[in-house]
Order: C-alpha cells, then sequence, then structure tokens
C-alpha cells in the first residue's frame, strides 16, 4: 500500500473540494441532469499530477460525460488554477478517471440478494 504524506493528503482534500464545485457548476450548465461526484483525488509525491476519481450518475452515461471531461481539461485545469493560485505554487495536470466501485458494490448486492 503506497503511503501519503500529510502535504499530498492536504492538497488531494483541496483539489477534491474545489473540483466538487467546478463540476457542480458544469452540472448546472453542461451535463443537466447529471450528477458528477469527486470521489477520490490522489497525486503523486512531486504534487505534478492529481488524479481524480469521478461518480457520475446516472451511469449509463459516465463514459459519455468523461470524454467531454477529458477534453475540457485544459479550461477544468483554468478555473481550477483561478481558485487555488494562492495556495499552490504548481497547479497540478489533471487526470480523470470513473470510479466504478458503487456500480461494483451495487453488482455484488443483486448478486447476493438474487
Amino acid at each position: 500500500m503506497e503511503q501519503f504524506s500529510t502535504r499530498q493528503n492536504k492538497i488531494s482534500r483541496l483539489i477534491q473540494r474545489e473540483m466538487a464545485d467546478i463540476f457542480l457548476k458544469l452540472s448546472k450548465s453542461k451535463f443537466i441532469g447529471k450528477i458528477i461526484s469527486v470521489t477520490v483525488v490522489r497525486t503523486t509525491k512531486d504534487l505534478g499530477i492529481a488524479r481524480i476519481y469521478l461518480s457520475i450518475f446516472p451511469s449509463e452515461f459516465s463514459q459519455g460525460i468523461l470524454t467531454e471531461i477529458r477534453k475540457s481539461k485544459n479550461h477544468i485545469r483554468g478555473e481550477f488554477g483561478k481558485k487555488v493560485g494562492k495556495s499552490l505554487r504548481v497547479v497540478p495536470d489533471l487526470e480523470f478517471y470513473i470510479d466504478d466501485s458503487l456500480d461494483y458494490i451495487d453488482n455484488i448486492d443483486k448478486l447476493l440478494h438474487s
């Protein structure tokens, strides 16, 4: 298991909080009727890359929305940079992934109760 420094954890929480705010605004304008939650943020040791895991509801739209988010990565990073410019020396590169753990849990639940 990878150990994360206190600084990495603080930065990850900051990124998670700010990304949640950015995706809330995007949900209201670009992805109407969809819920995008930031479930986990992991940063590299040098804080140069932030891996952001998203939970998208309804999940059948997750791949399409993830593709759109990845296309808008530079815009999202710019928005993020404006918010945290005073807190972070370097704005990390953002990588987006689907967190499908909820679907996995739901699938196990269905299997157990069938």
